[in-house]
């Protein structure tokens, strides 16, 4: 989503370790820096989260032409990359290249095959609040320079939500029901959340045009909605990408190129396995009971929603001084985290999520935990079904250790320090999500409950969840799987309560290729394995885990690559 711009002579000052190549091969050093640097101009959000601040009081241009122009960029670079000779680059470059081309092929393939910009409105209603909130959440300049950012973010939104309706012409009905869902706490969190942020600010001219940014902006997303309401009866309800657009998704964004039959049957294993073993560790608690009953008895020991946060909170330090005491991972730094309730716009379709500084956020070091908590709206049953299929006390545990140590927290504390551009602006999901779901299940084996057979089930229970995904994902986008059919699925072989289902399936039709998680866990203890192998007697798991992580999140191919030699 991005658009051809100049390249900008001050963004290599913005890195903080220099790049391993930079005399080695300095003209390939800089076809990196100019395709970052023109990449994250034409992402301002992404710029923002990542510590660019140069563009902090822009939003992307979806304006029609500015959408084809970033289209034939990109398949500029696309020939620009297969331009290149790769005779002459280190191992390290190769990899870079192979990333960078991956990188920018996701892209065309967004653009021309997924064809989100034209199916989703969340593209433009999440873009907006999401950029506000980047601005919003974190100290990394004054209030005040921060504020007039968000004032100019505001601003624009009339222009982002015009474009929207000039491109969104091919829309699902289930996708803008899901628009139509998270609008309200949007719109909400820009009237409140963002004026409270700024209410110590005294300068009233500048609170002035605040009120009238956020007026602007909230009237224009209401506007929006009821727009979108007037498409719902002639909305189609076929959501899936089919069968193309997804191996093409596959290939671009995770490097994985077996055929789709290979990769669901690969899926479909994995799920027979893991039920296999949840049954097997249901007996050892209660040999009694059917595992599902025994799952449903721990699914009920969960705290208060009033009290979910604080719970979460206090068991971070103790996750942390397991690492450090088994010598599981190094950890580059020793800020914790803060565990907050879940931003507005990320509630609805979001259990918990870890929100890491970016590489060159240099001001501002705090970390946010996010953590969805029950509607206030929900019934009773509904608020009982998402804390016994979500927040157990054993599956907390479980999503701490996913989310923070030592899952994605660790792992992009490592990015500030890697060795190229590219490393530190790449992330693939197959690579950030599966390490953090391996983590689950490598901290259960390494001891961290003391092989307390409870927390091994939930361990199995949220492996279930992603190798249901796994399946879900292919089945709902290449196979006619409907959305009752998957929310059964997720509930009868996935063993989740009915209302992670409904959240889980939704996802689905947004989120086709969800199936990283699991695809990632399965390739890295693969990799695990082998690189013991090739160690012997040298191997330990911290040797492992540190070398994988300092090979940043690029795709799993090309750190097997440089772990392995292959």
């Amino acid at each position: 989503m991005r658009h051809i711009v100049s390249v900008l002579a001050a963004f290599t000052a913005l890195a903080a370790t220099p790049s391993l190549h930079a005399a080695e091969n300095p003209s390939f050093d800089k076809l990196a820096e100019r395709y970052w640097n023109e990449v994250l101009a034409d992402s301002p959000e992404s710029a923002t989260y990542k510590g660019v601040h140069k563009y902090d009081a822009r939003l992307t241009d979806f304006a029609p032409a500015a959408v084809k122009k970033r289209i034939a960029w990109r398949h500029a670079w696309r020939d620009r990359f297969g331009a290149v000779d790769k005779k002459p680059l280190s191992r390290d470059e190769q990899s870079d290249l192979e990333a960078m081309r991956l990188d920018n092929e996701s892209s065309i393939v967004s653009y021309e095959n997924v064809r989100e910009w034209q199916r989703r409105p969340r593209v433009y209603t999440g873009d907006a609040v999401n950029a506000v909130y980047l601005v919003v959440k974190r100290n990394f300049a004054p209030p005040a320079e921060r504020m007039a950012s968000v004032i100019a973010r505001e601003n624009a939104v009339p222009a982002l939500l015009a474009a929207a309706r000039q491109n969104l012409r091919d829309m699902p009905k289930i996708s803008i029901d899901m628009a139509l869902e998270e609008l309200p706490a949007n719109i909400d969190f820009l009237k409140k959340d963002t004026v409270a942020a700024f209410a110590s600010v005294s300068d009233a001219a500048l609170q002035k045009r605040l009120a009238a940014s956020t007026a602007t902006a909230t009237k224009s997303l209401t506007e929006f909605g009821e727009w979108l309401k007037k498409k719902l009866p002639q909305a189609k309800e076929d959501f899936a990408i089919g069968a193309d657009a997804f191996s093409k998704k596959l290939a671009a964004d995770e490097g994985i190129t077996e055929p789709l039959d290979a990769v669901l049957a690969r899926g479909e294993a994995e799920l027979a396995r893991l039920r296999a073993e949840f049954v097997a560790t249901a007996k050892k608690i209660d040999p009694s009971k059917p595992a599902q009953e025994v799952q449903a008895s721990l699914a009920s020991d969960h705290g208060k929603p009033d009290t979910l946060l604080a719970d979460v909170q206090a068991k971070l330090a103790g996750l942390r001084k397991f690492l450090v005491d088994k010598q599981i991972v190094t950890i580059p730094s020793t800020v914790m985290p803060t565990v907050q309730e879940s931003p507005p716009f990320m509630r609805a379709f979001t259990l918990a999520s870890m929100d890491t500084p970016g590489p060159y956020e240099t001001k501002a070091t705090d970390a946010f935990y996010n953590v969805t908590l029950p509607d206030p709206k929900w019934s009773a049953a509904d608020v009982e079904s998402y804390m016994r299929g979500g927040f157990s006390r054993t599956v907390t545990e479980m999503v701490s250790i996913h989310e923070v140590f030592p899952g994605h927290y660790v792992q992009f504390l490592w990015m500030p320090q890697m060795r190229s551009v590219t490393r530190k602006n790449y992330a693939c999901s197959s690579n950030a999500e599966g390490w953090a779901h391996y983590a689950e299940q490598m901290m259960i084996d390494e001891g961290v409950a003391g092989n307390d057979p409870k927390q091994r089930l939930a361990q199995l229970q949220e492996a279930l969840l992603r190798a249901a995904r796994y399946v879900v994902g292919i089945r709902m986008h290449t196979k006619g799987m409907t959305v009752p059919q998957a929310i059964d699925f997720f509930q009868t072989q996935g063993l989740q309560s009915k209302k992670v289902a409904e959240m889980e399936s939704k996802r689905g039709t947004e989120d086709p290729t969800y199936l990283y998680y699991t695809y990632g866990k399965l390739e890295i203890l693969k990799l695990r394995d082998d690189y013991k192998k090739k160690l012997g007697a040298g191997y330990s798991l911290r040797k492992f885990h540190d070398a994988f992580l300092a090979e940043g999140a690029i795709p799993l191919p090309l750190v097997r690559r440089a772990l392995l030699g292959e």
